[in-house]
């Protein structure tokens, strides 16, 4: 176990994903960095950095076998190389973004102000404060406003008079600004880390704690005096709200709301791509939700064409998104659709973007892909298959994910075994699927109800077979539209699982039907 864990660390050295995220060209730029620095190229720094970017696995006896550095200066030494790779990864056009250039022009007139040049440093400034103000980057515009003051209250440059004037009113007005914006901020974070911490409201109790926490914790504002950057975070904390209270129709809203008001401000995309992206992906998933497969269709044909246009900047956490979110959405496409075989050449570009991105996809990323890889594999009636991409979820040791997951992971999971025949196994399944829910706080009401009722199957004569699923599906259908309890067929779709075993047709062709009649309703 201890050798276990010592693997899964070296594993995840900061150093060593460091370098293997680096694309060939940020590589080669820091060969020429370390060039330019003279009498580096043979440094030790150097040299282990040309040995992690062969090694396959992080290993820290062959570094220290290959005589690089000793064991105790082997710390000291990968801090200074990864201070240096950023430093070259800093200076590399791709990641100058707005923010780093403003930054970088409010450092040079700190520079400046410092030898006493003040006209220069601030005509810098104006500039850095304009391209700030321009781009919404307020906290740095704020900063720049406070180091104009500074120099202007040294009576040096014979400013107008009206000057103290106009830098007070403007620091008054950046700091309201910020003050809001970080008020929003703090409340769209604090309700995520509670949908995190407990999970999304059960009863009406906790429905009004958090309709009271949101109301209580919401900055007064004008909205025509908010910018960009206070309409985001203010959509961000609506959504929020919507999602942990399970109000799907409100999530639409105010993922709409998002991705328009970068439509409105399209320039604002190469500013702030991951939060665009993010904004995209909450608005299929409010679609997919409730279940509006045509406005899905729609936003995911406008998202495939926005990627394929490039109209998103692309660098390695944006081009993570795009896959994270566009995969996710093609799954969701074929579950809404019913078309799960068409929806299976996905998992081999699905395994492969894996196998590419591992060094930076969290665990938590790869779980849900393979939960919803297992739940395709069912649709199409291959149960074996499934039962392979749940075992990577249920089996796996040290693994952050949320206990919905897990628990549905159990259930899908047993229903493959009972699709599969596998008898001794399903009783074995039981067991572990019982023992693990009795450790869960939260049960839902349809996860309780479905486990004791597919328990009972056991003992039910196969003649009596299809009437005992018409009671499950009966004691079930109640919760399809319960506010507090729908949620459980939007990870797993039970319903048409049972309708399927009493029409005695397959899960594709029951979603299809209802797809179809969807469609002619609507």
């Amino acid at each position: 176990m201890k050798k276990i864990f010592t693997a899964l660390n070296q594993q995840n050295d900061a150093l060593f994903v460091l370098i293997k995220s680096l694309s060939k060209s940020e590589k080669r730029q820091f060969n020429l960095y370390v060039g330019r620095l003279g009498g580096n190229v043979d440094a030790k720094f150097f040299s282990l950095f040309k040995f992690l970017e062969k090694q396959k696995v992080y290993n820290e006896k062959d570094i220290i076998s290959s005589g690089i550095v000793s064991k105790q200066q082997l710390s000291n030494l990968k801090a200074h190389l990864y201070k240096q790779i950023l430093i070259s990864l800093r200076m590399n056009p791709a990641h100058k973004n707005i923010r780093i250039q403003i930054r970088e022009q409010l450092d040079f007139a700190t520079v400046l102000y410092q030898k006493g040049l003040y006209k220069q440093s601030l005509k810098l400034l104006e500039k850095a404060k304009t391209m700030a103000l321009v781009h919404d980057e307020k906290n740095i515009a704020y900063e720049i406003v406070e180091l104009e003051k500074v120099i202007e209250s040294q009576y040096i440059t014979r400013s107008i008079s009206t000057r103290a004037d106009e830098l007070t009113i403007q620091a008054k007005e950046l700091s309201m600004q910020n003050v809001i914006t970080s008020k929003l901020s703090n409340l769209s974070l604090q309700l995520y880390g509670i949908l995190l911490k407990t999970g999304y409201v059960r009863n009406d109790k906790e429905l009004k704690k958090i309709n009271t926490y949101f109301k209580d914790k919401l900055p007064k504002y004008t909205f025509k005096n908010l910018g960009f950057r206070e309409k985001l975070w203010l959509y961000k904390a609506h959504l929020w709200r919507s999602l942990l209270t399970q109000n799907f129709i409100q999530s639409y809203k105010y993922a709409n709301k998002w991705v328009q008001l970068f439509s409105d401000n399209p320039k604002k995309i190469d500013d702030h791509p991951v939060f665009y992206l993010k904004g995209k992906n909450y608005l299929l998933e409010s679609l997919f939700f409730t279940q509006h497969k045509t406005e899905f269709l729609k936003e995911l044909d406008i998202f495939e064409n926005e990627i394929n246009s490039n109209l998103i900047p692309k660098n390695n956490n944006t081009e993570i998104l795009i896959f994270l979110y566009y995969y996710n959405n093609q799954l969701h496409k074929h579950f809404l659709e019913g078309s799960f075989a068409e929806g299976e050449y996905l998992v081999d570009e699905i395994n492969s973007k894996m196998k590419a991105y591992s060094y930076q996809l969290d665990k938590h990323h790869i779980t849900v892909l393979n939960y919803k890889i297992a739940c395709l594999y069912f649709g199409m009636g291959k149960n074996k298959a499934c039962i392979t991409y749940l075992s990577k979820i249920i089996n796996a040791k040290n693994l952050y994910v949320g206990e919905d997951l897990q628990c549905f992971a159990r259930i899908l999971n047993l229903i493959a075994h009972y699709e599969s025949g596998l008898d001794y196994h399903l009783e074995r399944q039981f067991k572990e699927t019982y023992k693990f829910l009795l450790k869960m706080k939260n049960l839902q009401e349809v996860q309780k109800e479905f486990i004791i009722s597919i328990r009972a199957l056991g003992d039910v004569y196969p003649q009596d077979i299809k009437k005992e699923f018409e009671k499950i599906y009966t004691r079930l259908k109640v919760y399809e539209n319960h506010p507090y309890e729908k949620r459980a067929f939007l990870y797993l779709d039970i319903l048409s699982w049972l309708e399927s075993k009493i029409k005695n047709k397959s899960v594709a062709e029951i979603i299809k039907e209802k797809s179809q009649q969807k469609t002619l309703n609507s």
